[in-house]
């Protein structure tokens, strides 16, 4: 016989709403791991706001705990689940509702995929900035619920720059909907903030209101090699006041991670020689592509002869420039490389980067357990993702691998998080970047709104009855 909490949500769903029984162990819980069975007592899907918060509604009665699934490209774990939760899929909300190309903003359902609306609104000419590798796949509502970062920060902000108006579902079914499409509203306490990179803890997001730009009509992109790190930092600068507001993205390699995305069997032509200790790939956005490529040309010829930067080269075409970034976007290819993978997105004060990094690669490399690493990231951000192989899977391994990555962080001043979030992985370590005090209003605030600890139980916080 079915729980009776099946029963009751089997009477406002329909037929193909429903997953139970051996039917649920066909889904997955991560793009990445897509022949493991899922875990959970029942899978929901549903297609209006309404019916997510008749779903909450039911599920906040019986004290039963909650997941929300979206793309599944998150990496730290926030959309694991157990055989006792249950899961609201929001991939059948997947509607967008309105393209306003006056206020230039666009109303999307949760289940939207990011390139979506990509495709949606640059046939108005216009730009939703935010984008990363996982943009085919990756679900508005979880790119807001993790406030994503991606490769545009430098330029546009965070996915919470982003958003104007949100919608969400509270524990006990309550919606709280603010979908206005203003920038400037200061009448209160900003609430959509609290649901903007909660991880699904505090509400499920069900729509929102974005906030586009008008399209570029240039893109440009350059490939640059540089040994020292200080260099790095001054070339940022040099492009930054040269390229006057220009400059969108300034993403950062290391040599091993260039040398893997541009090895024979990946197919990529090398933009420039092995053998420099970092790769430099920046964008410039901008309003003529003659005179900005010109002006990119001029400033690296510049940076050359100075001897700010080692080498450089110039995308000469659009299939050009996409196999640059498909250096920095193609992130499987190191996947692909790495056994028993674990994932970082560090964030630190830029001019500590540097030290800290060869600090990390040290300590890697005296740990004969760890095959191969690499390193990457938004560096005009202070963001730096790692990527460790090892021989072998072991909580004692993984702990020591984290060790060494998150250990200096609080001496830093930095984030054991910069856009993947906390989830189940990073929640021993929280305490690294976040005070007794901050942790404490955190609960104050989760338990607010979420008495019964529901929603994504065990996400960012351990569950205390």
């Amino acid at each position: 016989m079915k729980e009776k909490l099946i029963k009751e949500i089997e009477q406002i769903l329909k037929t193909d709403q429903v997953l139970v029984g051996e039917k649920v162990k066909e889904r997955y819980c991560h793009i990445w791991e897509m022949d493991k069975p899922l875990l959970a007592k029942a899978v929901f899907f549903p297609k209006t706001t309404q019916e997510v918060s008749d779903i909450l509604a039911i599920c906040n009665k019986h004290h039963q705990p909650v997941v929300v699934h979206g793309g599944l490209t998150n990496l730290v774990g926030s959309t694991e689940t157990n055989p006792e939760e249950v899961v609201i899929c929001m991939e059948k909300m997947n509607a967008i509702e309105e393209l306003d190309a006056s206020s230039r903003t666009i109303t999307v359902q949760a289940g939207v995929i990011l390139e979506s609306i990509h495709q949606a609104v640059e046939e108005e000419d216009l730009l939703f900035p935010m984008t990363f590798g996982a943009k085919g796949s990756a679900q508005i509502g979880g790119v807001i619920a993790t406030n994503a970062g991606g490769l545009r920060v430098f330029r546009y902000g965070m996915t919470r720059n982003l958003i104007l108006g949100l919608e969400a579902v509270l524990a006990d079914g309550t919606v709280i909907s603010s979908m206005k499409k203003i920038i400037k509203d200061n009448s209160g306490y900003d609430l959509k903030q609290l649901f903007i990179g909660s991880e699904g803890t505090l509400g499920v997001i069900t729509k929102a209101v974005l906030r586009l730009q008008q399209k570029p009509k240039s893109r440009n992109s350059a490939f640059v090699a540089l040994n020292d790190f200080d260099r790095v930092v001054a070339f940022l600068k040099f492009m930054d006041a040269g390229l006057a507001g220009t400059l969108s993205g300034y993403e950062l390699l290391w040599e091993q991670n260039f040398i893997a995305m541009t090895s024979p069997n990946t197919d990529i032509p090398k933009p420039l020689p092995d053998g420099y200790k970092y790769y430099v790939l920046l964008e410039t956005l901008g309003s003529d592509y003659e005179k900005d490529h010109n002006r990119l040309e001029e400033l690296l010829e510049e940076a050359l002869t100075e001897g700010m930067v080692l080498d450089a080269t110039i995308a000469q075409s659009g299939q050009h420039l996409e196999l640059f970034w498909k250096i920095r976007e193609d992130v499987d290819v190191l996947v692909s490389q790495c056994n028993n993978v674990q994932n970082y997105d560090v964030s630190l004060p830029l001019g500590e980067i540097g030290n800290y990094v060869d600090h990390v690669f040290k300590e890697l490399e005296q740990m004969p357990e760890v095959e191969n690493y690499f390193a990457h990231g938004h560096v005009a951000d202070g963001n730096i993702h790692f990527l460790v192989g090892k021989n072998k899977s072991s909580r004692e391994l993984s702990h020591r691998v984290n060790t060494i990555i998150y250990g200096p962080i609080e001496n830093l001043a930095g984030s054991v998080s910069a856009e993947h979030g906390i989830g189940i992985d990073k929640k021993p370590y929280l305490n690294l970047c976040r005070s007794s005090e901050e942790l404490c209003l955190m609960g104050t605030i989760k338990y607010a709104l979420d008495p019964k600890g529901i929603l994504n139980r065990n996400k960012i916080f351990d569950y205390s009855k």
